[in-house]
């Protein structure tokens, strides 16, 4: 168990930007999608046989020829700004059927990323995710910051579209993340090694859905870039994001008329949030969250 590498880079001070499969793949397609527009190069991963079972066995003329698992790849790009490594993992290496890491097995893949990190002289760790608030889709998603030491906080805050997540109000300065993104974050703290989890909004009644939230993703690119002080056109996300919205407005079309109802007041709450004024009542909010829970607890659910 361990990394393999294929090329020894040499690279300065890089930053590490990790991310891996989650609500809508908000962060997975930020950065894959960071890694295919810079054009960053594969050098090493992740032994998978300790964490993950195999996708599939390839036979070949009745010999079986070899198995495939998910990856969990790191790239590498030099730039003149700043020089950056991208992980990219396709599958969270969890235990007893759960959909995000826990346990030892995700620990010792945190530490595997960040011993990379330490390995080439990182000098920031940043992962990438989803939060699910009370947005309505039609609005461009904020991201939320979580930074693992104090002294990153002012910086944070200067980045655009981004909130702190301990200062939302509805959150009452508390939060949590779930799986690997949360988890290195906690053992970067442990290593010294400085880290900021990104994570982009995505309205609390697409969560389940079984296909990507591009929006989200895009803003979550957008803060990467900035963070990382680098120039990147995104507009190859814009034909996914319109994908993605027709997709939504027809199931949009397909809830009862009274959660629509429910729903396009998600829209006055964010109108608000950004407007900063005469917000809709909690008892509005709580009506919202109930109506959407009732109905997606009649229809089968997605992953």
């Amino acid at each position: 168990m361990g990394l393999v590498y294929y090329k020894e880079p040499e690279l300065e001070k890089p930053l590490l930007i990790a991310s891996w499969p989650g609500i809508g793949n908000i962060g997975l397609m930020a950065v894959d999608t960071l890694r295919s527009l810079l054009g960053a190069e594969y050098f090493a991963e992740i032994e998978p046989a300790e964490f993950f079972y195999p996708r599939r066995v390839i036979i070949r003329g009745g010999e079986l020829k070899d198995m495939e698992f998910p990856g969990s790849r790191f790239y590498y790009k030099r730039l003149k700004e700043r020089d950056l490594i991208l992980f990219v993992g396709e599958e969270q290496p969890a235990e007893g059927g759960r959909a995000y890491a826990e346990g030892t097995k995700a620990y010792q893949m945190a530490n595997l990323v960040l011993d990379l990190a330490v390995r080439f002289g990182c000098s920031r760790v940043y992962t990438s995710g989803a939060a699910v608030t009370t947005i309505h889709h039609s609005v461009i998603p904020r991201v939320w910051a979580v930074p693992n030491t104090g002294h990153l906080l002012s910086e944070v805050k200067r980045l655009g579209n981004t909130v702190v997540m301990s200062e939302i109000e509805e959150r009452g300065g508390q939060g949590s993340i779930t799986g690997l993104n949360g988890l290195l974050l906690g053992v970067a703290r442990k290593r010294g090694l400085d880290a900021i989890c990104l994570m982009g909004e995505i309205p609390i009644y697409l969560q389940g859905l079984p296909f990507p939230y591009p929006k989200a993703s895009k803003s979550v690119l957008e803060v990467l870039a900035a963070a990382a002080g680098i120039s990147v056109d995104t507009r190859s996300m814009d034909e996914l994001i319109s994908r993605s919205e027709s997709e939504i407005g027809r199931l949009f079309e397909s809830f009862p008329s009274e959660v629509r109802e429910q729903i396009d007041k998600l829209r006055k709450l964010t109108d608000t949030r950004q407007a900063e004024t005469g917000p809709i009542t909690e008892e509005d909010k709580k009506k919202i969250l109930e109506d959407i829970d009732k109905m997606f607890k009649q229809e089968p659910k997605g992953e």
